[in-house]
């Protein structure tokens, strides 16, 4: 786990956007299967989502078509929490950061890390406003 003072800017970066902080598997499993659509974001230190995955995530999430719950899980620290957003994602790999969309329960988008590394935050946030009015 990380010092919680390293991590906490990079929380409110994406709650102050309006993301609920999940950390437990029992919010996280609720708040994916219920009715709607839930963004997922698996949050990171790394520069990729210092730099692309968190600004992606909050300019597609300012859309005026977005889903109902926006949340956001913490790899690397509350581990339960993280999972249960993992498991919601297979057949996908573990990978952070990482975004997904879910529509009543089921996983209907998902943007990886490799999706993520390289590409301008305007690129991904783009990719994410398309699935939001796809599914949204």
């Amino acid at each position: 786990m990380y010092p919680e003072y390293l991590v906490a800017p990079m929380r409110t970066d994406l709650t102050s956007a309006g993301f609920e902080d999940l950390k437990n598997a029992e919010d996280v499993t609720k708040a994916i299967e219920s009715e709607g659509t839930t963004f997922v974001v698996v949050n990171s230190v790394c520069g990729c989502a210092a730099a692309n995955a968190r600004p992606a995530a909050k300019i597609a999430a300012a859309n005026s078509k977005k889903p109902t719950k926006l949340i956001t899980v913490f790899a690397g620290m509350e581990k339960d929490a993280v999972d249960a957003a993992r498991n919601h994602m297979l057949p996908y790999p573990p990978s952070s950061p990482s975004m997904a969309l879910f529509k009543d329960g089921k996983l209907v988008h998902i943007i990886e890390r490799h999706q993520i590394e390289g590409r301008p935050a305007q690129m991904i946030a783009d990719n994410l406003i398309g699935a939001f009015e796809q599914y949204c």
